[in-house]
């Protein structure tokens, strides 16, 4: 009888034991797809934050290549902004001879007619005064004020005669300068002298600059 009693006991243990080993095995069971759930959830946040950066920074991206004026496109990289950057801002002259007449140097060149933009190269007045207002990091050269005129403003009395490569006399602070007018660096207070056909002309030494 009593051996009897035994087997009931160790059988009614090894049942709890069964027991115990299957609620623990299930506990784990679902810690582990709790721990799953969390990493699917985590790294559902992660790719929701990532692609929500991405839109935002492609958004200004975007919107800081599209032109303020669609009518005025970047010219040599140089855009038509709505507003002048002061992080670089430098002033240059130019004085422009053709056939020993002085050309005149609009006032305008740059600015678009209904003042949505401005590009980082314009005038403001007729005097040749050059304004270079840019982002800082960037130089420039006579070649992309003309291409700015010649491109977007020819109709601002531009000189034709500024597409020959031939028949120029060209001068740099009073200088004989014997390279590529376009190629002049655009430097604060440098004084450009473009004599086409105009033998005889006086290059400019100086310029009253006004506090510029």
């Amino acid at each position: 009888m009593s051996k009897q009693i035994s087997k009931q006991q160790t059988g009614r243990q090894s049942t709890r034991q069964a027991r115990r080993r299957e609620e623990q095995r299930l506990r784990e069971e679902q810690r582990r797809r709790a721990m799953r759930a969390k990493r699917i959830k985590t790294t559902g946040i992660i790719v929701i934050i990532a692609l929500a950066a991405a839109g935002l920074i492609y958004f200004v991206v975007v919107q800081s290549q599209a032109p303020a004026n669609a009518a005025y496109p970047p010219v040599d990289g140089i855009s038509c902004d709505n507003g002048e950057h002061a992080d670089f801002h430098i002033h240059a002259h130019v004085s422009i001879y053709v056939n020993g007449q002085l050309s005149s140097v609009p006032a305008q060149i740059g600015i678009a007619p209904d003042g949505s933009c401005l590009y980082w190269l314009h005038t403001h007045t007729s005097d040749g005064v050059i304004h270079i207002e840019a982002p800082a990091g960037h130089s420039f050269v006579l070649g992309n004020f003309l291409d700015i005129w010649g491109k977007r403003f020819q109709q601002l009395s531009y000189p034709g005669e500024l597409d020959q490569v031939s028949g120029w006399q060209v001068y740099v602070n009073g200088k004989p300068y014997t390279g590529n007018l376009r190629s002049i660096p655009l430097q604060a207070h440098t004084l450009i002298t473009l004599a086409y056909n105009s033998p005889g002309i006086k290059p400019d030494t100086n310029f009253d600059w006004n506090g510029l």
